[in-house]
């Protein structure tokens, strides 16, 4: 995985400028979204934001990691192909497969501040496990036994590979282990979406449509540049003790996580419209830029739907397809007259009324039985297999994340409280949960770790 760009590109004065405007542009967010639908990805809005700043993350100590799903030819592979275009070539490592032994043997810094891309999950099984630890741990070490060169006697040798990876693939079934590390994304498969991407095809046959090619080089190198300029700074979120998330499942000590690099990741993009501050520490000087509430804001909206999904207990293809079954069966109970409970259907009704194919709904209504949303009668000794639907669509679907800050209403009761707040540090207690005792849990986390008696 030899890289033949070099590691370090001069931009010119014209080139800086450009890219300086951009980063310093304030509504950042918004021109990105706008810039990858000009390169030619009609919708898919929040994914193609989530995976900018995915990519973004790779400037950070433990950057975020994104698994694209979705069933063969919805256009994974261009929202992925899309992104990675907006960041320069000799910051992404691209490649359709990996031996597991690869990732040992890249050089302690191949992969820091860069973007390993991998084009399908059958490419990446035997690596798998290399990843997860990359993505744990933050480094890879291996020993290996090779030829000494000076008297060709065989030496234990020490391999090591430091960074974090942001790993992007494309796939419908992973492994879970590695699933949970991963901001999960799906691209929108619905019938008003394929027409939009027919006319965008068709627009590009049209003479509006080979202009449109030029601008959408001038824009990737705007964006290529912009990421160059972006630094590997320190983050601090000044507002982190007055968070709050999702706790009712152990899953969510990973995704809250996920939840705070994404905050971070927004500052990261704006760090030329920050104040770079510095703090003495140990006898170095510590670079950082803090976090404002716009981010906050701007994570919360992308968690919704990022986040929200991970933490459903199926795969978000599943759900979807669960609730269309759900619509299919109340038009049939309605022509059939007949409770719920007792219409029966099988797969090919399926396939008839969603144009899925078979090899989609095989795997999907099996773990939809497994789960117990679907219950099978016949299927056996030549009678038709037939389901049941066991789902009254009381939960939700997914697309809400629980117990996430609104920071409309943290800033307007910081207004009311006035000089109140800001004259007592016991104001943490409000946003820490509380001890049998009364004292803020994070301030015994305090007393253990420093020693110090609590007054």
């Amino acid at each position: 995985m030899e890289q033949d760009t070099p590691s370090v590109v001069a931009l010119s004065a014209e080139d800086e400028s450009a890219a300086l405007e951009l980063l310093k542009s304030p509504n950042l967010a918004e021109r990105v979204v706008n810039n990858l639908a000009t390169c030619g990805v009609v919708g898919e809005s929040s994914n193609l934001l989530t995976g900018y700043l995915a990519a973004t993350s790779r400037k950070l100590d433990k950057p975020l990691a994104v698994l694209i799903q979705s069933s063969s030819a919805a256009g994974k592979s261009s929202l992925m192909d899309a992104v990675l275009g907006l960041i320069p070539e000799e910051e992404r490592i691209q490649c359709s497969a990996m031996t597991g032994q690869s990732l040992y043997y890249l050089g302690e810094t191949s992969l820091q501040h860069k973007i390993l891309a991998i084009a399908e999950e059958a490419g990446v099984r035997q690596a798998a496990y290399a990843l997860k630890l990359l993505q744990s741990d933050g480094e890879l070490k291996i020993a290996s036994t090779g030829k000494d060169e000076s008297n060709g006697e065989l030496v234990t040798r020490e391999y090591k590979v430091q960074g974090l990876v942001m790993l992007t693939t494309t796939a419908i079934d992973v492994d879970e282990e590695l699933l949970n590390r991963c901001l999960v994304r799906t691209v929108n498969e619905s019938r008003e979406q394929t027409q939009a991407i027919h006319a965008m095809q068709r627009h590009g046959q049209t003479l509006e449509g080979l202009l449109a090619v030029s601008e959408k080089g001038y824009l990737t190198r705007l964006h290529q540049n912009a990421q160059r300029l972006l630094r590997p700074i320190k983050v601090v979120n000044p507002f982190a003790h007055q968070l709050t998330f999702l706790s009712d499942k152990t899953p969510t000590r990973r995704d809250h996580m996920k939840h705070l690099t994404l905050i971070q990741s927004i500052a990261l993009l704006h760090q030329y419209q920050r104040e770079v501050k510095r703090v003495a520490h140990c006898g170095s000087v510590i670079e950082y830029i803090e976090v404002e509430t716009s981010d906050i804001e701007l994570a919360n909206r992308l968690a919704h739907e990022v986040l929200g999904r991970t933490l459903d207990e199926m795969p978000p293809q599943t759900r979807k397809l669960l609730v269309l079954i759900q619509d299919m069966v109340t038009g049939m109970e309605e022509r059939q007259h007949c409770q719920p409970a007792e219409v029966r259907f099988t797969r090919r009704d399926i396939r008839d009324a969603l144009h899925w194919s078979d090899s989609q709904l095989k795997n999907h209504c099996l773990r939809l039985v497994e789960m117990e949303y679907l219950l099978v009668h016949g299927g056996n000794r030549g009678h038709l297999l037939q389901y049941e639907l066991l789902y009254d669509g009381a939960q939700a679907d997914g697309l809400h994340l629980c117990g996430l800050l609104d920071v409309d209403e943290h800033a307007s009761s910081k207004r009311k409280s006035g000089a109140e707040e800001s004259e007592s540090v016991s104001s943490l207690g409000q946003v820490c949960p509380r001890s049998g005792n009364g004292k803020p849990l994070l301030a015994r986390w305090h007393k253990g770790l420093m020693g110090a008696s609590l007054p």
